[in-house]
């Protein structure tokens, strides 16, 4: 007699709204589906998502409405979001979840509610020194928590939290940096500065550089800059003003290509694009998002430079010529690069995905344990019962 086949878990990994709770989740996604693992991805209808997610394969991918509170419109907010509750739940009645997983972001708290019904190990991954407002309301609901700054442990309060570092897709790792350049168009041997504003470009980045490119023309230097959709004319006419050798592009899916043909980057500080960084050991430039939500790119910057992982240069602070000084000290100074990457080892968390996965299925093994359990006593219950009534 063959044993019965055993099902495969089903986990929902909600992940949508920026590159910083998608590409987390992907890396988490991959290590479950090398597991056996059956994936859903929940996205938001957003552009960044609906490309970033053509590399998935073999993943089911659902995209639900978006939500965001924009301009204190609480009526709005709660509309899209229980739009967003029933979208989920709609799709856990079709395909009941063992586990479900949120990445940060109001688009990743209906899923891990919903779930609650189908009784679903719930989880969630805050990759920021600062939980956003989704994680730290959604903290109380789910099984466990998993974190990449110990700074944001205290803001966290489910029943189990664990340190696991933010997640990184594999192929980001060193690279041959000459290789990474005449891939993208680039000369082989000159020093390379990667721009990136995150997932969606950066203005007020853009405007910096832009600033300071006059008082580092003459140097034989060339640029990859991604700058978001809505500067990427304004910023390619700019380099060509001014003579200068520019790979410039509005979005690029592949970020180890361009963090591997890098020197050094200049780049915001989201999590996820640091986690990047320290795997790919690239020493940098920080300019954290002034409007980000509690300012937490601003303290995942200064956790950062405080290591000596990398520099920081607030934008309020900011002039061309000091962008430049920086910018000269890390292009020219390769004391100042070495220096730097034994910091960015340390950042680096090359298990976190792993760990993450490991800690999903045990819970998931845990539960399905118990229900046998309880299913057998019930059983054993039913049987003794009718021996009783035959014996009478």
């Amino acid at each position: 007699m063959t044993a019965p086949e055993t099902k495969k878990p089903f986990v929902a990994i909600a992940c949508g709204g920026t590159g910083g709770h998608l590409f987390p989740g992907l890396a988490i996604a991959g290590e479950l589906q090398k597991r056996g693992c059956k994936i859903a991805l929940l996205i938001s209808p957003k552009d960044v998502d609906q490309q970033a997610v053509k590399s998935a394969r073999g993943m089911e991918i659902f995209t639900l409405p978006a939500v965001g509170l924009q301009n204190r419109n609480y009526f709005s907010f709660a509309k899209s979001f229980w739009d967003s509750f029933f979208a989920a739940r709609k799709i856990f009645k079709r395909q009941k979840p063992d586990a479900v997983l949120a990445m940060g972001g109001f688009t990743s708290a209906p899923p891990v509610l919903a779930a609650g019904k189908f009784r679903a190990k719930t989880f969630l991954h805050e990759s920021n020194t600062i939980p956003g407002r989704a994680n730290r309301f959604l903290s109380r609901f789910v099984d466990e928590a998993f974190f990449g700054f110990s700074e944001s442990a205290a803001r966290l309060h489910a029943k189990k939290i664990s340190a696991t570092g933010t997640p990184v897709r594999p192929q980001f790792q060193p690279r041959d940096a000459a290789e990474c350049r005449a891939t993208l168009g680039l000369d082989s041997n000159r020093p390379t500065i990667l721009v990136m504003g995150g997932s969606q470009g950066a203005s007020g980045l853009n405007n910096m550089i832009l600033s300071a490119l006059p008082l580092l023309g003459a140097k034989n230097w060339q640029w990859l800059h991604l700058t978001g959709a809505n500067d990427f004319e304004r910023v390619k006419n700019a380099y060509a003003a001014q003579n200068l050798k520019a790979v410039v592009k509005p979005f690029l899916a592949e970020m180890d290509l361009a963090l591997g043909a890098a020197t050094i980057s200049m780049s915001r500080s989201g999590a996820s694009s640091l986690a990047e960084i320290a795997a790919m050991r690239l020493p940098s430039l920080l300019v954290p998002y002034p409007a980000a939500a509690d300012n937490h790119q601003f303290f995942n910057a200064l956790a950062f430079e405080k290591t000596g992982a990398a520099k920081m240069l607030e934008q309020k602070n900011s002039t061309p010529e000091k962008i430049a000084a920086v910018l000269l000290e890390l292009v020219e100074s390769e004391p100042v690069r070495l220096k730097m990457q034994p910091a960015l080892v340390q950042w680096h968390a090359p298990k976190a995905a792993e760990q993450i996965a490991e800690n999903i299925l045990g819970a998931i093994a845990r539960q399905q344990e118990k229900a046998a359990q309880a299913k057998m006593v019930r059983c054993s219950c039913g049987h003794a019962h009718g021996h009783a009534k035959h014996a009478h």
